[in-house]
């Protein structure tokens, strides 16, 4: 097997975000590999607020809102890690990304040259899931390097 240096382990905050982060921990620990931690801010909801702050320019700042996005995402990703993973840190980076998340996802395993990619098979709620399920095989379709989908376990359960 290809030795792998680099997992990208994309999270977005639902329920499949533990489930994935276990497979990418349990990989990296017998490879003895970093683990980037993807999350991605959906350019779809910057737009949505570019349209209201066209609307109220002195009521909202789509700079301060990104930049507050952008830190809101990285503490929950970093307390998910700390809560559920504080004993494989050492070897996690922590990165949120903005853009539409399947091409965030391709572009961040070319600048991270990520070897792997751990991504769940859906995402949040129902419409939000569907769109994700959609990105996720766009990456699957699309990804120089194999993608491990993760599955809700007790939804699949033999």
């Amino acid at each position: 097997m290809k030795k792998l240096h680099s997992i990208l382990a994309c999270v977005d905050l639902s329920a499949y975000s533990i489930s994935t982060m276990e497979y990418a921990v349990a990989l990296a620990r017998g490879l003895m590999t970093e683990i980037v931690v993807l999350n991605i801010i959906n350019s779809r909801d910057i737009q949505a607020i570019k349209s209201v702050s066209a609307e109220f320019p002195h009521r909202v700042d789509i700079d301060e809102f990104l930049k507050k996005t952008r830190e809101s995402r990285y503490w929950q990703v970093d307390e998910m890690l700390n809560e559920h993973f504080s004993s494989d840190s050492e070897r996690m980076r922590i990165l949120v990304e903005v853009g539409i998340p399947f091409k965030a996802i391709l572009r961040t395993i070319e600048t991270e040259m990520a070897d792997l990619v751990v991504i769940g098979n859906k995402g949040r709620g129902n419409v939000i899931g569907t769109l994700f399920g959609s990105n996720a095989e766009k990456v699957f379709r699309h990804s120089p390097v194999p993608v491990l989908s993760i599955r809700n376990i007790a939804q699949f359960s033999r």
